[in-house]
């Protein structure tokens, strides 16, 4: 178990954009549509519509919202998603890997790989990547929750791999597995998270400097934008100089 105060590898930079909500509404729509297509539409019965329904809830998702992406899977009027993955190396040689569900792989696959060769990158074969990284779970606090030593506290109570603290807040780390038991005994200590889901960690991270990070950012601002496109990982590390001179 570590602590550490510098983690700067996120799906996206925190409060760098505000997502139209309708947009963000429609993504967890999806999801929550696939988990409970996929497995028992009782999030209680299914672990990745339980994952998803948490996320829409984070998000303030109106509850009638999530009722209606559950029973549209039901309804049998669901359109058919596919889960597709893409990876790629973004300016700076930045490993990123891009999560989507899709119901026309054609037309995602193009915006993908036209978003990363307008932005600097280049898309790469299947597992190009990925090989780079672990799968893990990750549940977020904010930083009002508590201060380091709190937070680590009870991430190892609850059986916890490891904890990243920041000014942004806490990044807990589990096993996949491991997950909703460790998120369960968090929130008894903590209260609920900003989010629990499965993520991408890297074992390396790469320092991107100040002429790469704007491609960069914008590279993922346009791929996050993409309606098809679920979550955006990547092994970049900016430093708070660079990030102040992007503003």
């Amino acid at each position: 178990m570590a602590g550490h105060s510098k983690f700067k590898n996120i799906m996206h930079r925190k409060g760098a954009q505000d997502k139209k909500r309708s947009a963000m509404f429609s993504k967890l729509s999806r999801e929550i549509t696939v988990a409970a297509k996929m497995g028992m539409p009782d999030p209680d019965m299914n672990p990745r519509l339980r994952l998803a329904v948490n996320a829409a809830k984070a998000q303030s998702m109106p509850k009638d919202n999530i009722q209606r992406a559950i029973d549209k899977a039901t309804g049998g009027d669901a359109e058919n998603y596919e889960e597709v993955r893409y990876e790629g190396y973004g300016p700076g040689g930045v490993a990123i890997i891009v999560e989507a569900l899709t119901d026309n792989r054609n037309r995602t696959a193009t915006n993908v790989r036209t978003a990363f060769s307008k932005n600097g990158g280049n898309l790469g074969a299947s597992g190009a990547v990925s090989h780079g990284f672990e799968r893990l779970g990750l549940i977020e606090y904010p930083a009002s929750v508590g201060d380091e030593e709190k937070v680590l506290e009870a991430a190892i109570e609850a059986g916890a791999d490891d904890v990243e603290s920041s000014a942004d807040g806490h990044s807990i780390w589990t096993q996949m597995d491991a997950l909703h038991e460790v998120a369960g005994e968090l929130e008894k200590a903590l209260g609920e998270a900003e989010s629990v889901k499965l993520a991408w960690r890297p074992n390396l991270t790469v320092e991107v400097a100040e002429g790469d990070a704007g491609t960069l950012f914008k590279l993922i601002d346009t791929l996050d934008d993409d309606d098809d496109v679920q979550t955006v990982w990547g092994n970049y590390d900016v430093s708070d100089e660079v990030m102040e001179k992007l503003g």
